[in-house]
């Protein structure tokens, strides 16, 4: 490991990383491991919840790798094989793809230990983390209107001091609502889809099923005759502890995204499922909570002024599937990336045109698909399009697979089959985002 530099003061550092969920805790891993002295600042205090699915598909499966993650059964992880869908009264099982870029197996682990695990990891490659410390304004050059760091209350409820950190660059990774990009005057794209994902867990006897199960017709169910499809999908994952995960992702494409309450209609669902599996009120270990789900670069640009944004902060959850952890961890890579190569230059100039590249590497890697996504996010939107999609799409085993491919995003990018090349060629030929 690369021995790392003295830090160049108690809070003043190489970079600032705000926020330790998966984006930031690999942003500053990266760093950290390439010899830069970083600051990782968390506002919470480990171990803590944040609303996710918990499971993890191939493609973040591949960065916990990466990132030298113990990730055996031993260590407490659940593996799965593949997706079962769900929907048009057909029932699909489909494994992962046999790639050679990622893993033909996913992951399941809850997000407030594997949150931690990423975090403490970053900590070991020489990242400093400071716990219990919620950001507040930035600071900014008068003079140049660059970040230059950050203001900040350490400490817990009863003790509070306040801190100014120092850094020539500063990553946002502070999830959607990233109130330092909002400070920096970088507001969200009401042109790209939002979703909002609502779950909770119950003690079940499914809680070891070796597939993340996904039902794509979520119903709300209004009497007679005035039954309506919705736009979104819900999903079942167990967790190998002895509870499943239940929950639902609805997406902002349709009149129905304001008007219901989803507490409710995730309360519906699980009403309508068989009485044995356990997803009755009595057996429910957590309240039901709601995150959102920021998608297709619906914040940009993602550089500017000494500014970078990673993860949600960003927009990068993918508008196919709602999936955000593996697009968290590779943004982070990429930004860590970039910032060291642009530390090395021996001029402002020269560092900015290595920092200006960023936004241009996330377009190219993601931009065409997630346009694809957005295209795709309207068309369920349409009741009577999703309606087809599941009665008749579910059908036809090979366009299932494809489809999986398509909406995981598991393609390999060279030497790989006749799905992988179409799926990459109209990624490369629609607008990048």
């Amino acid at each position: 490991m690369t021995e790392q530099p003295k830090p160049l003061s108690e809070h003043s550092a190489d970079v600032i990383v705000v926020g330790a969920g998966p984006a930031g805790s690999t942003t500053a891993y990266y760093l950290a491991k390439a010899g830069l002295d970083v600051l990782l600042l968390e506002k919470t205090a480990f171990p803590r919840e944040k609303v996710c699915g918990d499971g993890l598909t191939p493609r973040a499966t591949k960065q916990l790798v990466s990132m030298g993650i113990d990730i055996s059964e031993e260590a407490g992880w659940l593996r799965n094989k593949g997706l079962r869908i769900i929907g048009g009264g057909v029932r699909l099982q489909l494994d992962w793809p046999d790639l050679a870029s990622y893993p033909d197996y996913g992951l399941v682990r809850k997000r407030d230990d594997f949150d931690e695990q990423l975090a403490r990891q970053a900590q070991k490659a020489g990242a400093r983390l400071y716990e219990q410390c919620n950001v507040g304004a930035p600071i900014i050059d008068e003079r140049t209107g660059r970040i230059t760091g950050v203001n900040a209350k350490l400490g817990d409820t009863g003790d509070k001091r306040e801190v100014t950190f120092h850094a020539p660059l500063v990553v946002a990774a502070d999830g959607n609502s990233t109130r330092l990009s909002l400070a920096m005057g970088l507001h969200r794209r009401e042109d790209r889809p939002m979703g909002v994902a609502v779950r909770t867990y119950f003690t079940s006897p499914r809680h070891d099923d070796d597939y993340l199960e996904s039902w794509l017709e979520l119903w709300d169910k209004r009497g007679p005759g005035e039954d309506r499809l919705l736009p979104g999908y819900g999903w079942i994952f167990g967790m190998g502890d002895g509870t499943s995960n239940v929950g639902l992702g609805i997406l902002n494409s349709s009149k129905a995204f304001k008007e219901l309450d989803w507490r409710e209609v995730l309360k519906a669902w699980c009403a309508s499922m068989p009485e044995d599996w356990g997803y009755t009120p009595d057996n429910m270990t957590m309240p039901i909570r709601g995150a959102a789900l920021p998608m297709a670069f619906n914040r940009q640009p993602h550089y500017t002024k000494g500014l970078l944004l990673v993860g949600d902060a960003g927009g990068l959850v993918n508008p196919f599937n709602g999936e955000g952890i593996a697009y968290a961890m590779e943004s982070g890579q990429i930004a860590a990336d970039v910032i060291v190569q642009a530390h090395a230059r021996p001029t402002d100039a020269s560092r900015e045109l290595a920092l200006q590249r960023y936004p241009q590497v996330l377009k190219d890697t993601y931009g065409g698909y997630y346009t694809l996504g957005r295209a795709f996010v309207k068309l369920i939107g349409n009741p009577k399009v999703m309606k087809i999609a599941t009665q008749r799409g579910l059908t036809h085993p090979i366009l299932m697979k494809f489809t999986l491919k398509m909406l995981a995003n598991l393609t390999d990018p060279t030497g790989g089959d006749a799905m992988d090349r179409i799926i990459n060629g109209l990624s490369k030929v629609a607008p990048k985002a």
